[in-house]
């Protein structure tokens, strides 16, 4: 059987192909990743912005009609929280720390904590306690916060 010659020509091609086909992959990759940080990054403004920011106030109004029914988008929130995460998504605009994933059960537990003081929050709306309302609406800040601190970097200057 005789050698197969290859031109150098079509080396060239070849790897100039590969190449544009690894790029290809990596971009691919980076960009699915920036697309996870998005969409987790407007999960929590969409938590803070129009839930929380909508429970201090109807607490305030004493509307405990309207908090059951934010704590519920809270809930969901937190259903697909964990999904929004996935193994190393960090970039320069993500606030993410790499602790995440080297303590994912930590981690993990989050949500839950988060969503039994929801339950909590809305159980008191729905009796009508003011006073048990702003402690569980102070509790539920708590529970993130706890998250936040261990696992999301300071906002960057600039």
């Amino acid at each position: 059987m005789k050698g197969v010659k290859v031109s150098m020509d079509t080396l060239k091609f070849l790897r100039i192909g590969f190449l544009c086909l690894l790029s290809l992959v990596v971009s691919s990759q980076v960009f699915a990743q920036e697309e996870q940080i998005q969409k987790r990054r407007l999960l929590m403004e969409s938590n803070n912005d129009a839930v929380v920011k909508a429970i201090t106030k109807a607490a305030k109004e004493g509307d405990f009609a309207e908090i059951p029914v934010k704590v519920k988008a809270i809930m969901e929130n937190m259903d697909q929280l964990l999904d929004f995460f996935p193994k190393g998504s960090l970039s320069e605009k993500s606030r993410a720390k790499p602790e995440i994933w080297e303590k994912w059960d930590e981690f993990s537990k989050h949500p839950g904590i988060v969503k039994k003081a929801a339950q909590a929050l809305a159980d008191a709306a729905k009796a009508k306690d003011e006073a048990e309302v702003n402690v569980k609406l102070k509790a539920l800040g708590d529970a993130c916060a706890s998250c936040h601190k261990g696992f999301r970097a300071p906002k960057k200057s600039g």
